[in-house]
């Protein structure tokens, strides 16, 4: 079984570690691992109370784990060969580090295979970019918000309302705003992980439970289907749908290789289709996650609709 990953990319002081920290505190009934910083490994469980910035985890259970040495890939290694395994994994990168890198190893087949990318995302830092408006000019900070398919703007609280609108408009030529969430407003887990690990076989994702809980953010779509889709019409489909997606996930079959599910993976604009183990009575399980008001029920069915062979009863909701 895979264990999904997100990235979590920004300058130095922009709150990553405060983010990493959100996720940590409410995993969303994951058992989360971060690799902070230097990819020194650190074990967390749902009682977390707190991580430092030097990669040290404090538990209410006394246990303080400290970094590991190593790289990316051996950092990784080991902590899939945990018992238990972690059913999740964030790394937060240093302040200096351009995320394209990272997300390059993390998309080597081998790698992608024990460890999917889910997402990569961005932290910015109101206060500083209202301080410094040059930083919108700086090639590593355009390079990080660039590398993100998500932008966190933290510290909000601490710039006035019209430098904050400004922010906001400067950030705009970077980032769509749709791809722009406040910090305090983001159900950081289950936007970032979009699910609840891998559906049952024969079953749909169903809507995302804490999804729910912040309907007035988001919404979220399920399609399935019964027999394999059109690769043509459901790329097709994805181009239509992505301007307005946050997020789509799931397992789909086309007509020209029936026998070879894939998993479908979109978060931002970074869309991805690699092949799966998983199997099951559908040909196709989606779930769509939009901004709430952002999304055509109907018309995202009919599109997906008109992806399907002939003959299908697809279904929505």
């Amino acid at each position: 079984m895979s264990v999904p990953v997100v990235l979590v990319a920004g300058f130095l002081g922009a709150g990553k570690t405060t983010l990493v920290n959100a996720l940590l505190r409410d995993p969303g009934g994951r058992r989360i691992a971060a690799l902070v910083n230097d990819f020194g490994a650190i074990d967390v469980d749902a009682d977390l109370l707190g991580l430092s910035n030097d990669g040290v985890v404090s538990l209410r259970n006394g246990c303080i784990c400290c970094s590991l040495q190593g790289d990316l890939m051996r950092s990784l290694t080991r902590l899939l060969r945990r018992d238990p395994a972690p059913d999740a994994i964030v790394i937060e990168t240093s302040g200096a580090a351009d995320p394209a890198e990272i997300v390059r190893q993390l998309l080597d087949p081998v790698i992608f295979a024990a460890t999917p990318l889910e997402t990569v995302v961005t932290v910015v830092d109101a206060r500083h970019l209202a301080d410094r408006p040059d930083l919108f000019e700086d090639g590593l900070w355009r390079a990080q918000v660039a590398g993100g398919d998500l932008c966190v703007l933290a510290k909000t609280d601490l710039v006035d309302a019209s430098d904050l609108a400004r922010v906001r408009a400067d950030l705009a030529r970077h980032k769509p705003p749709r791809l722009t969430f406040d910090a305090p407003a983001l159900p950081a887990a289950d936007l970032l992980f979009s699910g609840e690990g891998r559906p049952p076989e024969g079953r749909a994702p169903a809507r995302l439970p804490r999804l729910a809980a912040a309907a007035d953010l988001f919404e979220s779509v399920s399609f399935t289907a019964q027999r394999p889709l059109s690769l043509p019409r459901f790329q097709a489909a994805v181009g239509r749908l992505a301007p307005r997606l946050l997020r789509a996930k799931g397992f789909v079959t086309f007509d020209h290789q029936p026998d070879r599910p894939m998993l479908f993976q979109l978060v931002g604009t970074r869309a991805t289709l690699v092949p799966t183990a998983v199997t099951g009575d559908l040909a196709a399980r989606l779930v769509l996650i939009a901004r709430a008001g952002d999304l055509d029920r109907d018309r995202a069915a009919a599109w997906l609709d008109a992806a399907v062979g002939p003959g299908d009863e697809a279904r929505s909701g």
